[in-house]
């Protein structure tokens, strides 16, 4: 079924690029609907679990990232990073605490609560990714990150 089955639209398309770009929207927002509904299974939001993600793995010697940092990795700017750090602290996935030397800056880091709900999150989540990019063989997959990447790539240069 196309896109213009699934959306119920009696006017065709005329340019397939409109097309692709709805697509691309649409299944954008389904993939956001399925990720909620996941998540919410675990008391976190897809937000949460990328950060869980980016201190688990991308984190410094000592653990963790700067706020500044997880602002420029999740592409968001520091005051929805903060709202999101002061979230996930009552929650007690994180904490928070003065990067020596510099008090302008807080370094963000897993607690061991925090690190648990991570892993029992990720195996069920990698299950999850593949039974949804199962519809691709792997050099599909590949050449849907280059399409991606170079669309992105052109948005960004305008």
């Amino acid at each position: 079924m196309g896109l213009k089955e699934e959306l119920g639209l009696k006017i065709p398309f005329t340019v397939p690029a409109h097309e692709a770009l709805l697509s691309i929207f649409f299944t954008g927002s389904l993939i956001k609907k399925k990720a909620r509904e996941f998540f919410s299974a675990y008391g976190v939001t897809d937000v949460q679990f990328n950060l869980m993600m980016l201190l688990m793995y991308h984190s410094g010697d000592d653990g963790g990232l700067t706020q500044a940092d997880l602002s420029r990795m999740m592409l968001v700017n520091r005051a929805n990073i903060t709202s999101l750090v002061d979230r996930m602290e009552k929650a007690s996935l994180v904490v928070r605490t003065a990067v020596p030397g510099d008090r302008r800056y807080n370094s963000v880091r897993l607690t061991a609560h925090g690190k648990k709900v991570l892993l029992d999150v990720e195996e069920e989540y990698a299950h999850e990714v593949a039974k949804i990019m199962g519809a691709l063989d792997d050099s599909e997959v590949r050449d849907l990150i280059g399409d991606l990447e170079r669309i992105r790539t052109s948005l960004k240069g305008r």
